[in-house]
């Protein structure tokens, strides 16, 4: 019985897919911060950036954690909702947006505040888009791909618009 040989054609797709698998692997993954004082919503907006978007996730469940970490931390998005505890989401993102690492960090709000007043604030406080809860997970995933995609990061990362 005569030996099977590969053909040259399995060599050339083996390889390229070889190669594709270690592309993917060594392909650094964007880093997101969530902010939110509601467990549950915190945790589902990860869990819907990580399996939709591969993104790494960091949580902050305060304004005065997400303040500290954005001083800290250089993100690709950072999801902020408003109506929280302490100095409140408005406030977070006039810090993020004069005192952080953060100044260009895409920034979209997530909030059950609906009202034209609201999204105007934060458009004026230079917020990058708004959506409202409760969050649908094909909305949320089309807004955070689309910043991740914006200038400067796409220059920095490869990405093409």
């Amino acid at each position: 019985m005569p030996a099977l040989t590969p053909s040259p054609a399995w060599d050339i797709w083996a390889g390229k897919y070889e190669k594709s698998r270690v592309t993917q692997s060594q392909k650094k993954r964007y880093h997101a911060l969530i902010v939110d004082d509601h467990e549950p919503t915190r945790l589902l907006m990860a869990r819907i950036l990580e399996q939709e978007l591969d993104l790494q996730v960091t949580l902050a469940g305060t304004c005065e954690v997400a303040r500290r970490l954005a001083e800290e931390h250089v993100f690709d998005v950072i999801l902020l909702d408003l109506l929280m505890p302490g100095i409140g989401g408005f406030d977070v993102l006039k810090l993020i947006r004069s005192e952080s690492a953060n100044i260009e960090t895409p920034v979209v709000v997530v909030s059950v505040l609906d009202d034209q007043d609201s999204v105007d604030r934060c458009m004026a406080l230079k917020a990058h888009a708004f959506v409202t809860k409760p969050v649908n997970r094909t909305v949320l995933t089309a807004i955070v791909k689309a910043q991740l995609s914006r200038e400067p990061q796409a220059q920095n990362r490869g990405i093409s618009s």
